[in-house]
């Protein structure tokens, strides 16, 4: 089983910079767990690293797709998978590093059925059905008692996306979970997490806002805006575009949508301590600016553990 160091944590708590100093130790590669950090042309505002920030190390899973372009954590799993393959061959440490759970998950602990793509005649089918009052929750009891049971019938996106499943394959979703909990796993995660006082990292957030607009964040919406990419694009609802976008628009005045980005941000870190805090594995270190002493003791609790690179680590 392959290891696969994860670098996980609250957004703005210095992931990046960790793991480009860990893949500089291990002699590693980089593999970017960020649903934004995908989309080309999107630089500023998902954070995305420079060539400096790089140092040289390879990164994975950036500029993958246009942000028109459909993406999910499904398509991400599978060039995830591959990248940690092929770094692995090359006798590199994988370095999976991120602030994006589900897209982590899609790596560690793959879903079979999050493999199958959807169907968006037979979900707006369905969709209607909901809002027509058909009873998609006693439609998928008949069909898949067991995931009808765990599931409230007011969870309609669930509800739908169980019943997409077994349409599409006649396969319950239930029994694909069944099948990926029997399964072992194709890598062994080993989860180091940053994190930071709550008014610290809220102010290193309204920091990294400002410089990102400092830095051209509004002309970058604005340049997106003029390559025709829409707002109603899954891309640009993320944060800082979907905020100004609005505010380009003429919705909002220009220091309301700043606020809104960082309220928006704040919102996203609390929602990423909630994911992360659920994993009992995850060995967390405290985010205080350079990130060399927590690279060199995470170097050190990894020493004798096989794997590609090894044989680099601590030098």
């Amino acid at each position: 089983m392959t290891p696969l160091l994860v670098v996980v944590g609250p957004t703005a708590t210095g992931k990046t910079a960790l793991a480009v100093e860990l893949a500089q130790r291990l002699d590693g590669e980089v593999i970017s767990a960020d649903s934004m950090q995908v989309y080309r042309y999107m630089d500023i505002g998902t954070a995305k690293p420079t060539v400096e920030e790089r140092q040289g190390i390879p990164h994975h899973l950036i500029d993958v797709v246009d942000p028109d372009q459909e993406f999910n954590a499904a398509l991400y799993g599978e060039l995830a998978r591959r990248a940690v393959r092929e770094a692995a061959a090359r006798g590199r440490w994988p370095i999976l590093a991120g602030g994006t759970g589900l897209y982590i998950r899609s790596v560690t602990d793959p879903c079979s059925f999050g493999a199958i793509t959807g169907d968006q005649g037979l979900r707006s089918q369905l969709e209607e059905d909901a809002a027509g009052g058909e009873d998609l929750h006693r439609r998928l009891t008949a069909v898949d008692p067991v995931t009808a049971a765990r599931l409230h019938p007011n969870d309609l996106r669930r509800v739908i996306r169980a019943l997409e499943v077994y349409l599409l394959t006649g396969t319950p979703l239930s029994q694909y979970q069944r099948r990926d909990r029997s399964r072992e796993g194709e890598f062994r995660p080993l989860a180091f997490g940053l994190t930071a006082d709550r008014p610290a990292l809220y102010r290193r957030i309204g920091e990294r806002v400002d410089r990102m607009l400092a830095g051209g964040l509004l002309a970058e919406v604005e340049g997106l805006r003029q390559r025709g990419y829409g707002r109603r694009l899954t891309a640009m609802q993320g944060l800082g575009y979907k905020e100004l976008a609005g505010f380009l628009a003429g919705e909002t005045d220009y220091e309301s949508a700043v606020e809104m980005v960082k309220r928006g941000t704040r919102r996203l870190a609390k929602r990423q301590w909630t994911w992360f805090g659920r994993d009992k594995s995850i060995r967390w270190f405290t985010a205080e600016g350079k990130m060399q002493g927590v690279a060199e003791e995470i170097a050190g609790q990894l020493a004798g553990v096989p794997g590609p690179g090894v044989e680099k680590m601590g030098r």
